[in-house]
């Protein structure tokens, strides 16, 4: 190996070995509050987080150029309820409701009916309006083992970064009762990233945290109302946002969209809701059932 490439790998090794996070980790109930504050922005119950987002919606179909098929904005509004149990120990539960619109990219504007640049056809737009979308669990101090949870952060000097990839495979609620031989199953996967002030979070003496920045990425098939059938390909929402306890800082166009459409959506569920969760797909057979049945 000459000179130039020793001092090459040299370099490489150093970077290497010196680059990189540090990870940082509680348990119990010291990681069930790092949890609640990651997930409620607080460990008080009953106080309202208002998660903003807005981004992209692209196509991503094998033998052409990928599309820019919509601009997008949401809200996640949520509270918290804090509880205690005798074998778990301390816990908490979210309960949220959930709206993202679809705008035209070029306009900026709302989009309620749209041509299928695949089809042709021309179909009604189904925003995101899931409610209620709840933890289907507490989260708890302890494991069902009896063992204090652990959480970890990765942390680059004074931010704290959560981050997680969550795979979904299962049983598309449109589909008939033998996926497991012909496939139709919902594939996705939603990747999460969710930036901290680390003196905040860290700071057992702050209940609240003031706001967190989120990086969101999600890898999906095509919606049901997008009326694709089977064809191949694939659709890539990336957003950002932040979370806050404000809603002053929430857009006045979004504010406006829930006032006019989906007033319910300005509040979160009640602390004890014990509805099962929707999705777009849920929503949509829930609708398409209704029309038939007219």
């Amino acid at each position: 190996m000459n000179t130039r490439r020793r001092l090459a790998v040299a370099a490489l090794l150093l970077l290497s070995s010196s680059a990189g996070a540090d990870g940082i980790s509680r348990e119990g109930k010291e990681a069930l509050a790092w949890r609640a504050k990651m997930t409620c922005g607080t460990t008080e119950q009953g106080v309202t987080r208002y998660g903003y987002w807005e981004g992209r919606l692209w196509s991503r179909v094998p033998g052409e150029r990928d599309r820019h098929l919509f601009d997008v904005i949401g809200i996640n509004v949520r509270q918290c309820a804090m509880l205690d149990d005798a074998k778990r120990g301390s816990g908490f539960r979210s309960v949220s409701r959930e709206i993202m619109i679809y705008l035209d990219p070029a306009t900026g504007e709302v989009v309620d009916s749209w041509q299928n640049p695949w089809t042709g056809a021309t179909v009604q737009v189904m925003h995101v309006a899931n409610d209620p979308v709840n933890m289907r669990a507490p989260a708890w101090a302890l494991d069902e083992a009896g063992k204090p949870i652990e959480v970890t952060m990765r942390r680059y000097e004074d931010t704290l970064v959560s981050a997680s990839e969550i795979p979904l495979f299962y049983d598309n609620p449109l589909a008939g009762e033998y996926q497991r031989y012909i496939g139709g199953q919902y594939h996705t996967m939603e990747i999460f990233n969710t930036f901290y002030r680390a003196a905040e979070f860290l700071d057992p003496a702050k209940t609240r945290i003031a706001d967190s920045r989120l990086s969101w990425q999600r890898i999906s098939k095509f919606m049901p109302w997008m009326e694709m059938g089977d064809r191949p390909g694939l659709m890539i929402f990336s957003v950002t946002g932040y979370s806050t306890f404000d809603p002053a800082r929430v857009p006045a166009k979004l504010w406006a969209v829930l006032d006019a459409r989906y007033p319910s959506y300005r509040q979160p569920p009640p602390l004890d809701d014990p509805r099962p969760n929707e999705t777009t797909w849920t929503v949509f057979k829930k609708q398409v059932d209704a029309a038939q049945k007219q």
